[in-house]
């Protein structure tokens, strides 16, 4: 029911963090990874580790805010594998002038960074999902994984753009689910992953002082934690593989937090 052997998989942002960690999950799998990223050393440096794993690998320098450059990556893609099972979109992020400091307020927000993250989270997701949605939706069957945020369930402080962002893929994933099952085949799933609280290269310094401790926020971070603790990045793995896999036949259009408990938890 889990086996995703011989799939073949488009993961977007490929050469990030997030779409580096899914790609080699699904590789260790034993699914055949296109990746795409927009930039040259990215690509370059993420096809040469996964192939060194002995995976199948092919690497575009691809945007996501491109529909030909999508389809004409499309079209390689199908020439050489013949098929697309999967589409992770992993490709997103932040700016700094749509994130508030501390002492600003939204009347303080950059406008074109705000612009920016929705168009490339939003856009950036919608976009890819169309082009090789399309794929799926002549084969029949596929399987398309968003990614969400904790940045949806409620008001998180400072991160206005993310937020208004991430929501919107939230409605995106569920209406292609809705469109994909009643107008072309039940086989073709759409799902979304909801990260919980992950210390990267983007959150970092709001994470974590220069002295190793954790800031305030950090420390808000966990007391609505449950678990008590920052995820690893490797523990969204298995979500991604069990929403690909037959195992979840019949789950489409879910948002699935994984999120050591964040999402459910009030606080008191």
């Amino acid at each position: 029911m889990f086996d995703l052997k011989g799939k073949v998989a488009v993961v977007t942002g490929g050469g990030g963090v997030l779409g580096g960690s899914i790609a080699r999950s699904l590789i260790e799998a034993g699914v055949k990874v296109a990746l795409l990223d927009i930039r040259d050393e990215n690509v370059n440096n993420r096809v040469a580790e996964l192939q060194e794993m002995g995976g199948e690998v092919l690497g575009f320098v691809s945007s996501v805010l491109e529909m030909d450059e999508l389809k004409s990556t499309r079209d390689k893609i199908l020439a050489k594998w013949g098929k697309v099972d999967i589409l992770v979109n992993a490709a997103g992020g932040n700016l700094p002038g749509a994130t508030l400091s501390e002492d600003q307020t939204i009347f303080d927000m950059k406008i074109e960074d705000f612009e920016k993250v929705n168009d490339l989270n939003m856009n950036g997701t919608v976009y890819p999902s169309l082009v090789f949605g399309e794929a799926m939706a002549e084969q029949k069957e596929g399987s398309i994984i968003t990614i969400s945020s904790m940045a949806t369930y409620s008001a998180i402080s400072r991160v206005l753009g993310y937020s208004t962002a991430k929501t919107a893929i939230n409605i995106f994933t569920q209406w292609m689910a809705m469109e994909m099952a009643t107008k072309y085949s039940e086989k073709i799933r759409v799902n979304a992953i909801a990260p919980g609280f992950f210390i990267g290269d983007q959150n970092r310094n709001v994470l974590i002082n220069p002295d190793g401790s954790y800031t305030e926020r950090s420390k808000k971070v966990l007391a609505r934690t449950p678990m008590g603790r920052f995820g690893d990045i490797k523990e969204l793995n298995g979500a991604v593989q069990f929403l690909c896999s037959e195992a979840a036949s019949f789950i489409t259009g879910v948002i699935l937090p994984v999120d050591g408990g964040f999402s459910s938890y009030s606080g008191v």
